[in-house]
């Protein structure tokens, strides 16, 4: 899969850069500082993907998406969440909010549709090899190194979130919305407004009270319920 990037800021351009040279199945062939140097080369280079900044000099990202006759798959990236309504509507595959983690770097790309069964099995498995079983997890200072098997739940605290282990915690500097998107949704769901549980490590649920191993009985709130009991009966 041949990408772009259409990015003015260097530090976000080396990140970038760095996540899509991890991954196999993805190939920079342009990295560009504003759109208007990116839609020439648009005109001559198959382009299969363009991960595209929004605000960018001389034409904003979502202008010169707008216009494109026949624009490649879009990953919009940006430090502001009130363009994402508007990018959806330009049929965007995916919107990280920066800074983003490379767990959901990679989520944005697995949504890449491929053109061919082919292209598409190889693209996915080694997706899925470059995929990770453990997390950093930022608190103060530290980077700690988390199994994701060992996360029995998260719940949120103010402006952070706890994360819960089978014999300790760790105050997380993340917010809960870091979670949603960067753990894996087959073994991790939100179930209410301020928690996330590891459906591997639920032991019972009854009524609105999941049990899940170490003993902590999580809320399901209203608004989560149908997603999670979908999630458990397949």
């Amino acid at each position: 899969m041949k990408c772009i990037i259409i990015e003015d800021q260097p530090p976000a351009q080396r990140i970038l850069k760095k996540f899509i040279d991890d991954v196999d199945a993805v190939e920079l062939i342009g990295v560009f500082s504003d759109a208007l140097q990116a839609m020439e080369f648009l005109k001559t280079q198959p382009t299969d993907l363009m991960f595209l900044d929004i605000h960018l000099p001389k034409i904003t990202g979502l202008d010169f998406l707008k216009s494109l006759p026949n624009a490649p798959h879009v990953i919009l990236t940006t430090a502001f969440s009130e363009y994402a309504l508007e990018s959806y509507d330009l049929n965007v595959v995916d919107y990280l909010l920066k800074p983003f983690s490379f767990q959901r770097f990679l989520k944005a790309v697995a949504k890449v549709p491929v053109t061919s069964a082919p292209a598409e099995i190889t693209n996915r498995a080694e997706l899925q090899e470059v995929e990770k079983d453990y997390i950093y997890l930022k608190s103060g200072h530290e980077h700690i190194k988390i199994q994701l098997t060992d996360i029995v739940h998260i719940q949120a605290d103010s402006d952070y979130t706890e994360v819960f282990l089978l014999e300790h915690k760790h105050l997380s500097n993340e917010p809960l919305r870091y979670w949603v998107e960067t753990l894996p949704t087959k073994n991790f769901i939100r179930v209410h407004k301020s928690h996330i549980v590891n459906t591997d490590l639920i032991e019972k649920w009854v009524g609105n009270l999941i049990h899940v191993a170490g003993g902590s009985k999580i809320p399901i709130g209203r608004a989560f319920k149908e997603k999670f009991l979908a999630h458990i009966m397949n």
